[in-house]
């Protein structure tokens, strides 16, 4: 199997290990699933690997590697919104589902050790499997990340690197280090095969409703589970299974919105933002590595972006909490965006959204 890169179009195998192509574009995968057909599902699998025909995976490492992730419910919250419950994983948080993905690409190619740059939650997501797969692991957050998700990164002994300043200033300081010391960069938004990962949650959607809702609520920081539904849903449309798109509604921080600008001014690149603290720090992702691609997605499916009051936040989270779901503060901005997107566009029935992170893992 090979990476193409975005920009110059190279094949490079997927055996190295350098984070990105040698003209400084990124990766994706020389990969077309097969036609979605539920015969190919691996309904003995109580793990996303039931899906995984439709994955690139090189092997079965994977068997060593998964804990059981995906496979999260849907439940009905009220009688336009359904929550899908993606911190029932592992490590309490949807990134268990590209970490799993990619630290069983990292077994196939023989990596020993890696590193990261991560907001906490895909940090932990990756030092939890990093350590079932026998990997070392150093994880960057930025100053400030939840004390929970860096007691949990700990846990699985991966050593917590915490840097002062931006998180995009975080991820420069990770990189420096795969650049100097050639070190793998086990990264959810640089290597594709995390996004391998992500597009279960919507072949999960699709099994256990047998449909897909009108409206999908994504958040948008870096954009991997986007980038995951994007494919899987494009994927279930080449097949003939769905008839048309679904809305997505992509949301963002109101204090950190480069893409949400971006689509406003119909640019091509993210708009350049100053990075101030909020709330939905999983989100606060100034300059996305991925945002043109982002936003190629965006004006190909008709996405409409939204952002999540800052002052909305808790409140959102106190409505979940109010009826059972404690999640954490990034993942309640993904109610108060959609709350806010009804204000703009009225109702908005039918509609599913992610319940990405458990609440004990931020309570500041």
């Amino acid at each position: 199997m090979n990476y193409i890169c975005t920009c110059c179009g190279k094949r490079t195998p997927t055996t190295t290990k350098e984070p990105r192509c040698e003209c400084g574009g990124l990766f994706e995968l020389d990969f077309t699933p097969p036609k979605w057909d539920e015969s190919l599902i691996d309904k003995s699998e109580w793990s996303q690997f039931r899906y995984r025909r439709f994955m690139a995976l090189e092997d079965d490492a994977w068997k060593s590697v998964t804990m059981g992730e995906g496979m999260t419910p849907i439940i009905r919250f009220d009688d336009d919104v359904m929550l899908k419950m993606d911190y029932y994983m592992p490590t309490l948080s949807f990134k268990d589902r590209g970490a799993a993905t990619l630290v069983s690409h990292m077994k196939s190619i023989g990596i020993t050790d890696c590193v990261q740059d991560s907001s906490g939650n895909a940090g932990n997501a990756v030092a939890a499997y990093a350590a079932r797969a026998g990997i070392g692991c150093e994880i960057f957050v930025k100053e400030g990340t939840s004390p929970s998700k860096i007691r949990m990164i700990k846990s699985h002994g991966a050593k917590v690197t915490e840097v002062p300043g931006s998180r995009d200033h975080c991820a420069d300081v990770c990189r420096a280090k795969v650049r100097d010391e050639h070190v793998f960069y086990a990264n959810h938004v640089f290597n594709p095969f995390f996004y391998e990962g992500m597009k279960a949650y919507i072949y999960e959607t699709f099994e256990q409703l047998g449909r897909i809702p009108a409206n999908i609520v994504v958040p948008v920081g870096n954009g991997t589970l986007y980038i995951g539904v994007v494919k899987a849903l494009e994927h279930l449309l080449a097949s003939g299974v769905i008839d048309k798109f679904p809305q997505i509604i992509a949301l963002q921080s109101e204090k950190c919105d480069p893409l949400f600008r971006a689509v406003e001014m119909k640019a091509e690149e993210p708009i350049e933002v100053e990075v101030v603290d909020t709330m939905a720090e999983g989100i606060a992702i100034g300059k996305p590595s991925r945002g043109h691609e982002l936003l190629e997605m965006a004006y190909k499916h008709n996405i409409r972006f939204v952002t999540a009051p800052e002052d909305k936040i808790l409140e959102a989270r106190a409505k979940l909490a109010s009826r059972g779901i404690y999640c954490e503060h990034t993942t309640a901005a993904n109610y108060a965006a959609y709350l806010h997107y009804c204000e703009q566009y009225g109702p908005t029935p039918d509609t599913l959204i992610t319940m990405c992170g458990a609440g004990i893992k931020s309570d500041h």
